[in-house]
């Protein structure tokens, strides 16, 4: 399992520790053990050089000397080093995340699903760049961008929502990639129209009614 290096900067100052990568990304997650990810139990200033950081300046950054509890912080809250290999297989992960997500909601123009290499060589020829968002949040742009290189549509669902005030600010980020219209109503509900692919209309609404308890009101449109 690779070594590598979490930092981050406090008060002006930078912290470092050395990580076990797979348990610190666990560790950001919720679900690792911070004492099986840190390397050694002693947070630095530079790793490379060993220079260690001081009692005091612990304290005055985070409010304790305790390694772990730094640490913590360090992992959670920092940045955590990803070695190539790892980034590689990441990226190659979410391709294939991806392509899966396309087989499933999208056609062509005879109402066909694409193979997986027409996917690929497609993606290949239009020279998309994938990034770091979840797949979910890539299938949208990545299907226009494909329409240089082959007929293809994606199966979407409209749907209108009106969701309360009160969970208006957290479940924005989950709306933007399929909104098409939004209104904001007198009491700030917020009043939208999605166009969610149909595949994933199952996953969406089991992340909005986590969010929002099932407070949500919903209607399917008709497609235009």
């Amino acid at each position: 399992m690779p070594k590598v290096t979490a930092r981050i900067k406090a008060k002006g100052k930078h912290y470092e520790i050395s990580v076990d990568l797979d348990e610190a990304l666990k560790v950001r997650q919720g679900k690792g053990d911070v004492r099986i990810a840190v390397d050694v139990p002693k947070i630095f200033s530079d790793t490379r050089k060993g220079t260690a950081v001081s009692n005091a300046d612990l304290m005055d950054a985070f409010g304790t000397i305790d390694p772990y509890q730094v640490a913590t912080i360090i992992i959670t809250k920092g940045e955590v080093q990803k070695t190539q290999e790892f980034r590689d297989t990441e990226k190659e992960n979410k391709v294939k995340q991806l392509i899966q997500l396309i087989i499933k909601n999208a056609v062509d123009q005879n109402g066909r699903p694409y193979t997986e290499d027409r996917i690929k060589r497609a993606i290949e020829e239009v020279h998309y760049s994938i990034d770091n968002r979840p797949a979910e949040q890539q299938v949208v742009p990545l299907v226009d961008a494909l329409k240089v290189a082959i007929p293809i549509k994606l199966e979407v669902k409209r749907i209108k929502l009106i969701i309360p005030a009160q969970y208006t600010g957290n479940v924005y980020g989950l709306l933007k990639d399929y909104k098409e219209d939004e209104e904001w109503l007198g009491n700030g509900s917020l009043q939208c129209v999605l166009a969610i692919p149909a595949g994933m209309t199952i996953d969406f609404f089991d992340k909005l009614n986590n969010i929002t308890h099932g407070t949500v009101q919903s209607q399917e449109l008709p497609s235009v």
